[in-house]
């Protein structure tokens, strides 16, 4: 081996160590953005009152629920849904309680800075998840994320992506067509 030799893989290993220093740092930093993130999801409060506006409401009494209809309009606590359309599953016991929000046609959820868009969602109060699906985009400031598939469970704030949402996967029990290439992809955005 030459002396030049040596020192350039010397280089080279300096160089493929920094590399992998910076790669960790970064996802060090990624992971606890996200778990920041995901303790400001899970405090939400699904025991806070819902509100409800839209162009048309039906009872539909026998079958426990309510069909919203036009610029639906949902709110519990900093959480906004907004949907063409919606239904609202519940129980009645004595008093009423919401068991399930479906919604449909150009959803988005809101939460401060956070946005979540979507085909459809399912908003499960007793499991205290939230499900989209169908060419999802979640956004959180500069910071993109687009998948098949995204899942909120509100009490561990801990939210998953998935690239497709066909199959068994799908929000409404129904089967759903694939519309993405069945990857999860996105950008961050980086401090200058």
């Amino acid at each position: 081996m030459r002396p030049n030799d040596s020192t350039a893989k010397r280089s080279l290993t300096s160089t493929a160590l920094r590399s992998a220093m910076l790669g960790f740092a970064v996802t060090l930093v990624v992971a606890t953005g996200i778990r920041l993130d995901a303790q400001a999801i899970a405090s939400h409060n699904s025991n806070a009152p819902v509100s409800y506006a839209a162009d048309r409401l039906e009872l539909q009494d026998k079958q426990n629920r309510v069909v919203l209809a036009g610029n639906v309009v949902i709110s519990q606590a900093a959480l906004t849904l907004r949907a063409g359309r919606t239904v609202v599953n519940y129980s009645d016991a004595g008093s009423l309680s919401i068991q399930r929000i479906t919604a449909t046609g150009g959803v988005t959820v809101t939460r401060g800075n956070e946005r979540a868009s979507g085909e459809v969602a399912v908003y499960d109060f007793n499991r205290r998840i939230i499900t989209m699906a169908g060419n999802v985009r979640l956004a959180r400031g500069g910071d993109t994320l687009n998948g098949g598939r995204l899942t909120i469970d509100l009490r561990s704030g801990v939210s998953s992506v998935d690239g497709s949402a066909a199959g068994s996967s799908s929000v409404t029990g129904e089967p759903a067509v694939s519309t993405g290439n069945g990857r999860v992809s996105g950008s961050f955005a980086v401090p200058d």
